[in-house]
């Protein structure tokens, strides 16, 4: 029997009653008008897969959870990350679209003593990504149901139930690189990604077969050791995870590798040399504000619910709400020992409502250190009376006495030249 070629067959695929009875090379040619119409969309790169479970990716994800390495931000059901028709009844294909962003920051504004400032990664630059990807997919909805009536679509951007990296690679938009983010020839790793499942049964796209060869930069860059192996992460110990999270980071360790970053984390990314040189300023609503991506530390403490709305409101940065955000400005002040926040980081201390906050705040008046911070935290110690926010205290004590030898250490060999 004489194999059938897709574009020469003339029998209407099972489960597509709904859709208009054409040959199923039109659903080629329509591809193909599609992918034209796709840079009129707001689409920098869409890919087309088929809507067979991801069989492989079942075993990762079970891995995954058996190890630890969840973020808790998931999708609890592994079945429907894997299998697309949990999400829509006798799917025919998946379609991937990515949207390029900025890498690059124009002219800066500079952290200076008494003036440090944070830093949001460059996903959560310019207005939040969901709702620019949800517009694109919108669009691109309105242009399929326009051109086939009876098409279902269902759509999704980050917080949906599959797994947009899987579908990605499916659908050729890239691969997955050893560092876990999709990485398009075109675009390098500096790429939003939204998918929709529909019962339109486009022709899928080729796989890209580039790779990340021996390279481990993003392997070797990772400040917490997170990326525990090729595309394998451990988000209990990301930085971008950490950041989103809402209560008291104990390790001293990861506190200290997060550095002054407010928000996510862009380190596997930058030493990526397939994105070396690659700056997306096409897309006027993902331009970066410098001072909301890199803003003052000290004023973020004393900032109120609504105020917090109206410089981040804006921002991806934002849905986990101010704590995250002014918990990790007192880290970064922590980090940068800076002195001259003693003042405000000893108000923090005293008199906010929140243990996380107060807590956070005692570590950082801590690696200050000085006589003021000790009699601070002594005082603390007496006021507290929430359980985990006492034993950062105990541990920021600890800090202050181990800055005071150190710092008489320093002394001796100033005077002594030994």
């Amino acid at each position: 029997m004489e194999d059938r070629h897709p574009d020469h067959d003339t029998e209407l695929p099972a489960g597509l009653a709904s859709l208009p009875d054409v040959p199923a090379g039109a659903w080629k040619r329509l591809k193909d008008k599609l992918r034209s119409a796709a840079p009129d969309l707001g689409i920098d790169k869409i890919g087309f897969a088929s809507a067979e479970p991801f069989t492989e990716l079942r075993d990762i994800l079970e891995r995954h959870r058996e190890k630890g390495y969840e973020s808790g931000f998931e999708e609890r059901d592994i079945a429907k990350r894997v299998d697309p028709a949990l999400t829509m009844e006798r799917p025919r294909s998946i379609l991937s679209i990515a949207v390029a962003y900025p890498s690059k920051l124009p002219n800066p504004p500079r952290s200076e003593p008494g003036r440090y400032r944070g830093i949001l990664s460059r996903s959560a630059w310019g207005t939040d990504y969901h709702h620019v990807l949800r517009d694109r997919l919108q669009k691109l909805e309105n242009w399929i149901r326009a051109e086939v009536p009876g098409a279902r679509t269902v759509s999704m951007v980050d917080t949906g139930v599959l797994v947009d990296r899987a579908v990605a690679e499916r659908a050729g938009i890239g691969w997955i690189g050893k560092n876990c983010s999709v990485i398009t020839p075109e675009w390098g790793s500096w790429v939003y990604l939204g998918e929709m499942v529909t019962n339109v049964p486009f022709p899928p796209d080729v796989p890209v077969l580039q790779d990340c060869g021996d390279c481990t930069l993003c392997i070797d860059a990772c400040p917490t050791g997170a990326l525990v192996g090729p595309g394998q992460l451990n988000a209990q110990r990301c930085v971008s995870y950490l950041t989103q999270t809402k209560g008291i980071i104990e390790d001293d360790e990861l506190k200290r590798k997060i550095g002054n970053r407010l928000y996510g984390c862009d380190t596997c990314q930058i030493v990526c040399p397939k994105n070396k040189g690659i700056h997306a300023d096409h897309h006027p609503e993902l331009q970066p504000d410098p001072e909301q991506v890199k803003p003052l530390l000290v004023p973020l403490l004393q900032m109120t619910n609504r105020e917090f709305k109206e410089k981040f409101g804006t921002s991806s940065a934002s849905w986990r709400g101010r704590k995250p955000i002014q918990r990790n400005a007192i880290l970064a002040l922590g980090n940068f020992r800076d002195r001259e926040a003693l003042p405000e980081l000893l108000r923090v201390l005293r008199t906010d409502e929140r243990p996380e906050i107060r807590a956070t705040a005692a570590w950082a008046v801590g690696r200050i250190g000085g006589a003021a911070a000790e009699a601070a935290l002594r005082e603390a110690l007496e006021r507290e009376t929430d359980e985990a926010a006492r034993r950062e205290i105990v541990k920021a004590q600890g800090l202050a006495q181990e800055q005071e030898q150190t710092a008489a250490q320093e002394q001796h060999t100033r005077e002594t030249g030994a």
